[in-house]
């Protein structure tokens, strides 16, 4: 259970130290991703951005299982 709740924190700092270079690559600007302020700080929550990385990484593992 700790190690689930260790590799969440992670993978939380990840995103959140990468929110600028998704902006850059112009994934934070989909419909569906939100910008969102409370008391003076942004919240960045990428909905749509998420999906879509989520279909490509999926579509490619199926044609790399397909391939092989």
């Amino acid at each position: 259970m700790i190690r689930w709740m260790i590799l969440i924190f992670i993978l939380l700092v990840l995103v959140n130290s990468a929110t600028g270079l998704i902006q850059k690559i112009g994934l934070g600007r989909l419909p569906g991703d939100l910008n969102l302020r409370f008391f003076g700080r942004v919240v960045f929550v990428p909905f749509a951005s998420a999906v879509l990385v989520t279909v490509l990484l999926f579509s490619g593992i199926k044609l790399v299982a397909w391939l092989n």
